[in-house]
């Protein structure tokens, strides 16, 4: 499938063409577990993807764990009645296990090979597809559980399935036919380097936005080895909508995972500082905060597409125009200038 309704691109060497934003199913996956969003309205989120889809969006990018397996319900539910040729590619990830008698209990990071072979069979359910476009693992293999709240990632257990392993299993689906691509998400250079060594790396998907600035070495890594790059968080969860302020996040729900999160506690101030510094640039050309950063991130060499999420249709309308928004050198300059003023995140500041 193809737009010619927005920007597309291919996604490395694989021989889908995406648009260079795609739906992204985190945000409506539901309330009930660790890392939800808040209570959501299932009709609300399955209009926000129909209208993403009726707007030229042709991706979406789910995982098994969001909502515990309820994103994916969601999903499947907003293309279930879709003609095949108006159906987005389906991209999701596997390796974060939960515990079903216990919801809030934090995802463990598991990728034995019996415990994928059973994620992507249920992930194909849940989807109601016979196929997955792109199988992403969600992190690496420790054995431990996946911590956002204390900023860190957890410890590598004596458990824990090596790269290697879970990598050929990887390509073992992709052989199989049961995905179309596979793709490896909050991996090192140094593991994408032991993993190509197996198979080719199709896509990688890190953090990336004008906040979090970190995956640049994995970014140039996959520029150099003919892989995608989809980003996910291109509005750092919603900071960088330019809709924030501290009294909103004050606000939020105690169920929203933001609400122990670094950026909207000790950051927040920073964060919203840069929010404010895109403004004018917004202003200049007729477009929302929301769309200048996700352009930033666009123009960075080597990024294939972002992903965003919504909750509702009209939140669609905010970003997106983002992939049409053609940032120039002085554009540029001024954001680089504003985010070192604001002190906002880490990495490096211009593309």
């Amino acid at each position: 499938m193809s737009s010619s309704r927005l920007p597309i691109q291919r996604l490395g060497h694989t021989d889908m063409e995406i648009t260079r934003i795609g739906f992204g199913s985190w945000a409506v996956s539901g309330s009930g577990w660790r890392f939800g969003w808040g209570a959501t309205d299932d009709a609300e989120s399955i209009a926000a993807i129909r209208h993403a889809l009726a707007r030229g969006v042709n991706w979406i990018d789910t995982a098994a764990v969001y909502g515990l397996g309820h994103g994916e319900e969601v999903v499947g539910k907003a293309i279930a009645d879709l003609p095949e040729a108006d159906r987005p590619y389906i991209f999701t990830k596997a390796g974060l296990v939960w515990n079903p008698d216990d919801p809030q209990a934090a995802p463990r990071r598991i990728m034995k090979p019996a415990s994928v072979r059973r994620e992507v069979e249920d992930s194909l359910r849940r989807l109601g597809v016979d196929h997955i476009d792109l199988y992403q693992v969600h992190y690496p293999d420790t054995g431990e559980s996946l911590e956002y709240a204390g900023g860190g990632f957890g410890a590598v257990s004596p458990n824990a399935t090596p790269l290697e392993e879970y990598w050929q299993v990887m390509a073992g689906l992709k052989a199989e036919g049961k995905v179309r691509a596979i793709g490896l998400s909050n991996h090192s250079p140094e593991e994408l380097t032991a993993a190509e060594r197996i198979a080719h790396v199709d896509v990688i998907q890190p953090p990336f936005s004008a906040i979090n600035r970190s995956a640049a070495a994995e970014i140039g890594w996959a520029r150099a080895h003919d892989t995608g790059v989809i980003v996910y968080s291109p509005l750092q969860s919603g900071l960088l909508t330019g809709a924030f302020s501290a009294q909103r996040v004050a606000g939020l729900p105690a169920d929203d995972w933001r609400t122990a999160h670094h950026d909207f506690t000790t950051g927040l101030p920073a964060n919203l500082r840069l929010a404010d510094e895109l403004r004018p640039i917004a202003e200049r050309y007729d477009v929302s905060v929301a769309e200048v950063a996700i352009a930033w991130v666009l123009a960075w060499p080597g990024i294939t597409g972002a992903i965003v999420g919504a909750r509702r249709p009209a939140q669609v309308d905010g970003w997106i125009g983002a992939a049409s928004v053609e940032l120039t050198r002085a554009d540029l300059d001024e954001i680089t200038g504003a985010i070192t003023r604001s002190g906002a995140g880490t990495g490096p500041a211009r593309p």
